[in-house]
């Protein structure tokens, strides 16, 4: 079971939401809240109120338990920009850009709950029956390229896989 929050137009910058939010992916949730808590970034206080958002859609909206829920994905995305120009010397002027961001979160369960109804949506499942049961959907598995010489396309020559050092010192011959 997914369940997810959004904040839309937060007024500040990506960047900074990204070094916050790279500490609580994948954390269970109340290890997150508690990181954002004692967190000293100004970011911290946004995500947290994003979280706990998640949290109370899935306790009150689905019949979660808090415990078994962690962060699988959350993402600082950008918003528009607001343009604004500064006097500066000699008549010049300078812009200024004044960032806003779009976060979302998705909590999924550690261990799939029994109550869960596999393939249905939420329209599918009878009155009667959408108070006992979590809707869960399915997404299909990705496939991976491989080429004509049967090598998967993630490989390097001859099916090996280059390594993180040999990318990030990767010289030219000269």
């Amino acid at each position: 079971m997914q369940v997810t929050a959004k904040a839309k137009y937060v007024r500040m910058s990506p960047r900074k939401m990204r070094l916050v939010i790279d500490v609580i992916r994948g954390l269970p949730v109340s290890a997150a809240l508690t990181q954002l808590q004692f967190s000293r970034r100004a970011a911290a206080k946004p995500i947290k109120t994003m979280v706990e958002s998640a949290v109370a859609n899935a306790v009150n909206n689905f019949k979660l338990d808090k415990s078994n829920l962690y962060i699988s994905t959350i993402t600082a995305n950008e918003g528009p920009t607001l343009k604004r120009w500064m006097p500066r010397a000699f008549g010049r002027a300078t812009p200024i850009r004044k960032r806003s961001t779009h976060l979302a979160v998705i909590l999924t369960e550690r261990v799939p709950t029994d109550k869960a109804v596999k393939g249905k949506t939420a329209k599918m499942v009878s009155e009667d029956t959408k108070k006992d049961m979590v809707v869960v959907s399915e997404k299909p598995k990705e496939s991976v390229a491989t080429r004509e010489d049967g090598s998967d396309s993630a490989a390097g020559p001859k099916g090996k896989t280059r390594g993180f050092t040999s990318k990030l010192f990767n010289r030219k011959a000269g």
